[in-house]
């Protein structure tokens, strides 16, 4: 067998070196012209096309069959679009991954087959999410990179995925996704950058312009509407116009603006009637003519429904499969007069545009070797500036000089075990999930395995460091894999000079934290945005009586009583406990944790490959935390979700079985909601402490002479601790209703991360311009289809939170 391997291998590196030769000869610029480098990408293009037979312009619509990679006889893909020798036309190769380089393209030869008949395709569908796909970093999620209010660090975590994606010759980078995180219980919010649009569009652009500065097209996603996986594929959803523009588009439009996407990727959800990829108004109103998008749209994978719809619409590429796209079908819409050979040659000229555009045309696909060891000191340093310290009573940072530390978890749970990523699951290795997320990396560290490192990194080679293990009814336990009681493990806490709670709320593509009543997600049973809700598998949705059902941990009792413990060293329980979070989204907050008497509590979200080292830097004060909240964490029982309908979530059945969705809470989502209802959450959104103390003092706004020039607000921030660390300076605007939907009470309109030494200080100025690509002034008025800025008093708010701003002036507009 292992010689009709190799002899197989060796046939098709043959078959490959004939191809590339084939590739070579046929590519003078006579012969092909297209290739001329000289030439602009709508140029070369247009010359592509005018040689392109119809069969050759059909089978460049969609992906092709899982199948070999044909300059790579070494990999199996199910994601490219196999090239064209004779053309110069290379095989498009695209990887999923909003949190690394994941879905490649690339799995082993020897994969065992699990075959389907997908649409009268045989279809080998293991191929699709292998965990022998070739190995990649994998970073830390994307919620953690909006955690950092730095674009820095999304420019390093594009910097690095881009670097990456090239070296294992791929094209197209199925990210950023730009969804907001309406629901904290939503499976992937961890693959999107939070609550606010702004937020997530300026997170979203750094990405954007890192991820194709190394040759890769980077793909928007989902566009739009996609905020929960429960029913993605047939719900219909009803959102306001103003509150889609307002909200869930800015953050793809600035994108587009400011970012210079190459695609956008078309959800499944249907949108105001319409589903999203044969959405017109979406994907050629707004995205193409209001826009002046000049890249291609994808859909995501089976989210096709039609073909003359869909291309006349504005879809231009159908993945993975020839489905709708497929020859057959568009030679009968071609017959019937549906479409024109136009409307192919228009599809196919947006992504050919692109893909001249980034140079995929002129480089050869050829894989290089990743420098592991760079990538994950790469990602050790992006995490470390993604976490958020929620409160400090004093446990935090540790005692260096620590002799006995233990490490408590569940034994039903990641989070003290293995290193965290999206769809991690007890005793699986990262990436094995089956989701998009999923990155198999070449190594990880686990929680253990990173504090020892680090205390010893930093002169305690001494520090005992102990996991216990809980069992899901806090009776029994193991600590280091020794039967124990739980008892036992209040008792070793006790005596411990420093204890460290490890929870949090693991998530993954295809389902949403929560309980259904049916496989169908009929029903909300049980919502599982808390600490104790988990389900075995993340990515399959949670039905009663199904072998998914969700459980319950009973971390939140288990976190009670080692809190309630009677220490028996110098420091009180709370004074010497931290609990580390490792979330998708923002998690209830019990009130009784919260304040002094509380744990220090410490967001890390999912931390990926370098979990370990990423939280122990952090709780021994290696590094000092900067991050701030992009989602809002309530009160438990006091939160959003309480007042959440079905029709919202969920959604209501139809006769016919379609759930309808409505975002009947308009523009209120988020710390906008906690503000427009007078509900105080545990931790506000922006908010995050530091190891160090900071004051914002003098605030000031400058009102210019003329309605269009840029507003300018100064204040002066101060380091008024004794360790070096980061301040993010927040600029909040509250803007007039106008006619349209009543505005939140404020909203995020600018930031800036500020490094500072001990007593050092800074004077900082950030600019509300009214002519930005997110309106930071105006409303979106339905009526006239654009943004106008509404007359009336704007207050301008700045400070280090969303609930913790000064007025730093107002000004008028008139109309």
């Amino acid at each position: 067998m292992v010689r009709m391997l190799a002899a197989a291998i060796v046939g098709l590196a043959s078959c490959a070196t004939t191809l590339a030769a084939s590739m070579t000869t046929v590519g003078n610029p006579t012969a092909a012209p297209w290739m001329d480098t000289t030439l602009a990408p709508e140029r070369r293009a247009d010359l592509l096309l005018a040689a392109m037979s119809f069969e050759q312009k059909a089978q460049q619509l969609t992906g092709d069959k899982p199948g070999i990679v044909p300059e790579l006889p070494h990999c199996k893909g199910a994601r490219h679009v196999t090239g064209i020798p004779a053309l110069r036309i290379p095989t498009l190769r695209i990887t999923n991954g909003p949190v690394g380089i994941g879905q490649n393209d690339c799995v082993g030869l020897d994969t065992p087959p699990r075959m389907a008949h997908i649409h009268g395709l045989h279809v080998d569908t293991a191929l699709y999410s292998h965990a022998s796909s070739a190995r990649a970093t994998a970073v830390p999620s994307a919620i953690g990179v909006a955690a950092s209010f730095d674009p820095a660090v999304a420019a390093a975590f594009g910097e690095l995925i881009g670097e990456e994606g090239s070296r294992l010759a791929l094209h197209v980078f199925e990210a950023p996704g730009m969804n907001l995180a309406r629901l904290p219980l939503a499976g992937r919010n961890f693959e999107y950058k939070g609550e606010d649009p702004y937020l997530a569009g300026v997170m979203s652009v750094a990405e954007t312009r890192a991820v194709q500065g190394k040759g890769m097209i980077a793909m928007a996603k989902h566009y739009v509407g996609n905020e929960q996986e429960v029913n993605r594929g047939s719900m219909t959803e009803r959102i306001d116009p103003q509150v889609l523009h307002e909200l869930y588009l800015l953050p793809f439009r600035m994108a587009v603006k400011d970012g210079g996407i190459g695609a956008v990727m078309c959800s499944y959800n249907a949108l105001n009637g319409a589903f999203s990829c044969e959405n017109e108004e979406m994907l050629t109103e707004v995205l193409r003519e209001q826009w002046g998008f000049q890249g291609y749209v994808q859909s995501d994978f089976f989210a096709t429904r039609s073909t003359a719809k869909a291309l006349l619409a504005g879809l231009d590429h159908e993945m993975p499969l020839p489905i709708f796209f497929a020859r057959d079908r568009l030679r009968e819409a071609l017959d019937a007069g549906e479409i024109d050979i136009d409307d192919i040659d228009t599809a196919l000229r947006r992504r050919y545009v692109q893909m001249f555009r980034f140079g995929v045309f002129d480089r050869p696909i050829r894989q290089r070797d990743i420098d592991f060891e760079d990538g994950g000191r790469r990602a050790r340093a992006i995490g470390v500036q993604t976490a958020v310290l929620l409160q400090n009573g004093g446990a935090l940072p540790l005692p260096r000089d620590a002799r006995r530390v233990l490490l408590v978890g569940k034994a039903s749970q990641v989070y003290a075990q293995q290193a965290v990523a999206g769809g991690s699951m007890v005793g699986k290795a990262m990436g094995s999930g089956g989701g998009s997320s999923d990155v198999v990396p070449h190594y990880t560290v686990a929680p253990v395995e990173g504090l020892r490192n680090v205390f010893a990194a930093i002169g305690n080679r001494d520090a005992a460091v102990r996991l216990a293990l809980v069992d899901d009814a806090n009776e029994t336990a193991t600590i280091d894999g020794a039967p124990a009681s739980f008892g036992q493990v209040l008792s070793t806490a006790a005596g411990a000079d420093a204890v460290v709670i490890m929870a949090g709320t693991v998530a993954e593509e295809g389902a949403d934290r929560a309980t259904f009543d049916d496989r169908a997600g009929t029903r909300l049973v049980a919502r599982g945005d808390s600490l104790d809700w988990y389900a075995p598998t993340p990515n399959l949705i949670s039905f009663v009586g199904g072998g998914n059902a969700g459980g319950n941990s009973r971390t939140i009792a288990m976190i009670d009583r080692l809190l309630a413990a009677a220490s028996t060293t110098a420091r009180p329980m709370h004074r010497k406990t931290a609990l580390v979070l490792k979330d998708n989204a923002g998690v209830p907050i019990p009130a009784r944790w919260l304040g002094d008497r509380g744990p220090a509590i410490l967001e890390a979200w999912f931390p990926g490959q370098e979990d370990g080292h990423i939280v122990a830097d952090l709780l021994l004060g290696v590094h000092n935390p900067s991050g701030k909240l992009p989602v809002t964490f309530p009160v438990e029982g006091e939160g959003f979700m309480e007042s959440v309908s079905a029709r919202q979530y969920p959604g209501i059945m139809d006769a016919h079985g379609v759930p309808h969705v409505e975002y009947s809470e308009n523009l209120q989502i988020g710390y906008r909601w906690y503000d427009a209802n007078g509900r105080r959450p545990a931790f506000d959104f922006g908010h995050g402490l530091s190891y160090t103390s900071f004051a914002i003092e003098e605030p000031r706004l400058h009102v210019p002479a003329g309605d269009d020039a840029a507003y300018r607000v100064e204040a002066t921030v101060r380091n008024t601790g004794d360790r070096a660390g980061a301040e993010v300076v927040q600029v909040y605007l509250s803007v007039p209703s106008g006619a349209g939907l009543p505005q939140p009470p404020k909203r995020l309109v600018g930031f800036r991360k500020v490094p500072l030494a001990p007593g050092d200080g800074k004077r900082v100025a950030i600019d509300i311009d009214p002519a930005a690509s997110h309106h930071p002034l105006s409303i979106w008025d339905a009526s006239r289809e654009t943004f106008v800025i509404p007359p009336g008093t704007y207050t301008v708010w700045v400070g280090n939170a969303s609930d913790r701003v000064v007025r730093a002036g107002t000004f008028e507009r008139r109309q």
